[in-house]
């Protein structure tokens, strides 16, 4: 069985599980969410090389209070999105300088593990509550433009490709890639906004057919989807691996599967924060 075949079966049952569990109702998709945290607890703590059972503790007590209850108010998202939005930054800062990202210091790792991992699989199930009911379609979309940027930012990249992005992390990116991924996404974005609801169903938001709001919303994606991939990509040279795991036949570890949306979600995040606090 070629590893290309092996890849695309593999895919195809994770969508189908996400897809299944994101549209059968809110408690489902937390469940599952809650899964690929304790999975992706598993995967850093070897990266990063800290206790696991403290990181157990700190991903499960903070993400059933935050994330699966959800019901305290404003406050605790403005503090969850500015801590995992510092601490994005500071991985990128990492990531343009020739510094490693292993850490000696313990108390150092959980918290790079808290705002790097927990913060955001905390925001992915806040997203699709953040205009009030329980709505698939606002995280979906996202997943699905983050599917298309890495779709087509490899297709191009193969074909055209031939100045590198950030060789020394990632040989295989290319400038001709991201930019080919960014007009495809983009694209697709327009093309959800103007058949949102043949897509999707009925809109929770009037935000979703403003052709700005996509455009938006798709660069964001572009942009941090190519920088979590980077980061993690950073993350296991400095650990010396070439996956963070193997629980996905093809694609490696559940990190290797959602550093772009971990990456991406804190910021799409403060992107609605702020539409909802202009508008």
């Amino acid at each position: 069985m070629s590893e290309t075949f092996v890849r695309a079966i593999s895919g195809a049952i994770y969508v189908a599980i996400l897809l299944i569990a994101c549209w059968f109702s809110e408690v489902s998709f937390k469940i599952l969410m809650g899964v690929f945290l304790v999975l992706a607890t598993v995967e850093f703590s070897r990266l990063v090389r800290f206790n696991p059972s403290v990181g157990f503790l700190l991903a499960i007590g903070l993400y059933t209070v935050f994330g699966f209850f959800n019901n305290l108010g404003n406050n605790p998202d403005i503090f969850i999105t500015s801590f995992a939005v510092l601490t994005s930054v500071w991985l990128i800062k990492k990531l343009f300088s020739s510094d490693s990202l292993v850490i000696h210091n313990d108390i150092y790792k959980h918290l790079l593990f808290v705002g790097y991992i927990v913060l955001p699989f905390i925001i992915i199930v806040k997203i699709p509550l953040f205009v009030g009911d329980y709505h698939p379609a606002t995280i979906f979309s996202i997943f699905m433009l983050i599917w298309v940027n890495d779709t087509f930012a490899y297709l191009v990249g193969k074909t055209i490709g031939r100045n590198k992005l950030l060789e020394r992390i990632s040989p295989k990116k290319t400038i001709e890639g991201f930019v080919g991924g960014a007009v495809f996404t983009v694209a697709v974005g327009l093309l959800f906004g103007r058949k949102y609801e043949a897509i999707f169903g009925p809109a929770n938001t009037e935000y979703v057919f403003i052709p700005t709001f996509w455009i938006v919303q798709a660069l964001i994606v572009v942009i941090f989807a190519t920088l979590g991939d980077l980061v993690e990509s950073k993350f296991k040279r400095s650990a010396n691996v070439k996956d963070s795991g193997n629980i996905m036949p093809g694609h490696g570890g559940i990190l290797d599967r959602l550093d772009s949306i971990i990456f991406v979600a804190p910021f799409v995040y403060l992107f609605y924060q702020i539409l909802n606090y202009v508008s």
